[in-house]
């Protein structure tokens, strides 16, 4: 079976906690600290090479999401309890915790998704922008879609959950 990708970065290794999963086939370079009970999905490049990222615990970062940084100037900070889905870019943003970031959802510089807010998958939340609790964004550009009502906010830890226990198992199984 494939192993991920780690690989330091001018001297500097990932930091990968023991409770974290990591798929075969994804790729982790640099200043790159991954928390407990994260996961990374296959084919996903998360790549702190001219900045730092960091990703909190208890986040899933699935299949295909590209994290990078913008050099010198903005890292990519990922808070904890964050679902984040399907060939997302996030590139030298800051995800607070317990956000939603749906499918093929891009989050460029500068821009802050605040905790209890949602990008809709195919948005594109534009530099310096920043989507506020209790907001839903969709469009590209992303623009105020709603409010979140109570049962959206109350999905996201649930999310979060099950990715965690589904990261759980492929850690078993895979050793």
């Amino acid at each position: 079976m494939a192993s991920p990708i780690i690989l330091p970065y001018q001297g500097t290794h990932p930091t990968i906690h023991a409770e974290a999963f990591v798929a075969p086939g994804a790729v982790v370079v640099g200043d790159v600290v991954i928390g407990a009970g994260s996961s990374v999905w296959f084919n996903c490049t998360i790549r702190g090479d001219v900045h730092f990222i960091r990703i909190g615990e208890r986040t899933n970062i699935q299949d295909g999401t590209v994290v990078h940084v913008t050099s010198n100037k903005f890292p990519t900070i990922i808070g904890s309890d964050i679902t984040i889905g399907h060939g997302a870019i996030l590139h030298a943003c800051t995800l607070e915790d317990g956000c939603f970031i749906g499918m093929g959802a891009t989050i460029l510089d500068g821009a802050v998704v605040e905790s209890r807010a949602m990008v809709a998958a195919g948005a594109v939340v534009t530099p310096g922008k920043r989507v506020k609790s209790g907001e839903l964004w969709a469009g590209s550009p992303a623009k105020l879609l709603r409010p979140l009502s109570p049962d959206d906010i109350a999905f996201f830890p649930v999310s979060a959950a099950n990715y965690r226990d589904l990261a759980a198992r492929y850690r078993a199984e895979l050793g």
